[in-house]
Order: structure tokens, then C-alpha cells, then sequence
């Protein structure tokens, strides 16, 4: 038998917050924070975002790693944060985000558009999370509200290890039957998100505005400035920059165009890995 590469995309594997439903990626920083203050323990937003893209419990045990907040942790009890007090935050967690995600799941704006052109170009529609099963049920069910039912789901807990490992991106090429991983775009706004993918062997796109890089809301991103946006597109390009990413770009609506981009790529013959 011979190899014969792809010619064009099969398939595009999506990530949920900061991608295609709720614009800053507020749904789980914001109840990282709360959870954290729940023991009484402070904790910023913008510490809540640094660990981004990894599953919830693996976030948590990253933001306990952090050197000023296993010192508040200490100060508070007397000893460095173990993997019981990680769990014990992860449980206060997630009925809180369970209860909480609702708030923040509207879809970003030009989602449902871009994933209907891809649709139309016959790519299959993969999905992973850094949510758990739990709180995935819970956003798959708004989202097919609001018009966005993607082929399949994989959440963070159906998976031996979560991003940045490969393993939700390749079980999504297993439910859908693709056949070469060099067929599949990963799309994601973090790090660990463009990790997985490039370690999946596919195609990586990194979201700039959308997720958790920026961390605004819709109505902010729309009042920065020509000057602001270019500023924040230096920066986070060199944030995302060490995952290689293929293309970057600002948010979901843009993707059709790279797709086109990647499939003329392939049909010349490239693959991901090769670049």
C-alpha cells in the first residue's frame, strides 16, 4: 500500500469558550475566582486566565503551583496547597460553573456562519473542552439553542489526559472516521488548545480576540481602538507564538478563508508537521 496525503480537509475540531460560544472566556475564570474565594482564598481574574485550555482540575492544580497564591494559601492554612486541597477547591468548583455557565454562553458572533460555510465546504464538526462532562451537558444543550449542534463532543473527563495532550483531538477523529489526522484544523484561543492539536499531527489556527489571550467582552473588543487591537495582536502572537500555530487570527468568523488557505495548501501537497 502507498500513503497517499489528503488533498483538502475533513474535518474541523473546535474548542468551546473563547471559540465559538462566550466572547472573553468568562464562564470558568470567573468561578475559578469565586471557588478560590469561597476558602477565603483571593485570586485575580487575570491569575484565574493563566493556566487556560487545561482541563479544571489540572487548572486548579496549576493556580495552587503558583508561587503567590500557594503563599496565600499557607499564610491562610499553615502549609502548601496537596492534591486533597486541589480537590476540595475542584468540588466547590463545579456546582458553582454547573449552576454558572448559562451566563456566559452565548454564542460569539459570527460563529454560527463560519461553521455553516465549513459545513458547506463538507468538513464534519469535532468539539473539545477543557469542561468536564458535567458542565458540557449543560453547554452543548444551550448551544443547540441557539443553532450550533456540532458532530461530536469530547469533554476533558472522557479522556486518560486532557490538553495539552492529543488525546481529545484524536478521539474526535475516531467518532467521525477521519482518516488522516493531516485532514483536521484544531481551532482554540489557548496555548495548551494549540499544543493538543499540533500534537494530533493537525492543521493549528489560534484565536487572538475571542478568548482568553485578550479577555474582554464583546462590547470592549468593539471599543478598542485601530491602535489597541494592532498592540494586542503583537502581544498575543508572541504569547501563542512558542505553540506554532499555522495562522492566527482574530476570531472564528475568519476561519472559512483559512480553510480555503489550508486546502489549496494540501492539494499542493503540504502537510501540518512539515511546517
Amino acid at each position: 500500500m502507498t500513503y497517499q496525503p489528503p488533498t483538502r480537509l475533513h474535518a474541523a475540531i473546535l474548542d468551546w469558550a473563547g471559540t465559538v460560544v462566550d466572547f472573553g472566556s468568562f464562564a470558568p475564570t470567573r468561578i475559578f475566582v469565586e471557588a478560590f474565594a469561597s476558602f477565603d482564598l483571593p485570586l485575580s481574574l487575570e491569575e484565574a486566565r493563566g493556566p487556560m485550555g487545561l482541563g479544571k482540575w489540572a487548572h486548579i492544580r496549576a493556580l495552587c503551583d503558583q508561587p503567590a497564591v500557594a503563599e496565600r494559601f499557607q499564610r491562610r492554612f499553615g502549609r502548601l496547597p496537596t492534591d486533597a486541597d486541589v480537590t476540595a477547591l475542584y468540588k466547590r468548583f463545579m456546582p458553582l460553573q454547573i449552576e454558572k455557565v448559562g451566563e456566559h454562553s452565548a454564542m460569539i458572533p459570527g460563529a454560527l456562519e463560519a461553521i455553516a460555510s465549513l459545513q458547506e465546504r463538507g468538513l464534519k464538526i469535532g468539539s473539545c473542552s477543557g469542561y468536564p462532562r458535567a458542565v458540557m451537558t449543560k453547554v452543548e444543550a444551550l448551544a443547540s439553542e441557539a443553532g450550533y449542534r456540532p458532530d461530536h463532543v469530547v469533554a476533558s473527563d472522557e479522556v486518560p489526559r486532557g490538553r495539552p495532550s492529543p488525546a481529545q483531538a484524536l478521539a474526535n477523529v475516531i467518532a467521525l472516521e477521519i482518516e488522516d489526522v493531516a485532514a483536521c484544523v484544531k481551532v482554540d484561543d489557548t496555548a495548551p488548545g494549540m499544543l493538543e492539536g499540533r500534537r494530533a499531527g493537525m492543521w493549528t489556527v489560534a484565536l487572538r480576540f475571542s478568548g482568553n489571550c485578550l479577555g474582554l467582552s464583546w462590547e470592549d473588543y468593539q471599543a478598542l481602538s485601530h491602535e489597541q487591537r494592532a498592540a494586542a495582536r503583537q502581544r498575543i502572537d508572541a504569547e501563542l507564538g512558542p505553540c506554532r500555530p499555522h495562522y492566527l487570527i482574530d476570531t472564528i468568523a475568519e476561519l472559512p478563508a483559512i480553510v480555503d488557505a489550508i486546502n489549496a495548501r494540501l492539494a499542493r501537497g503540504e502537510l501540518p508537521n512539515a511546517h
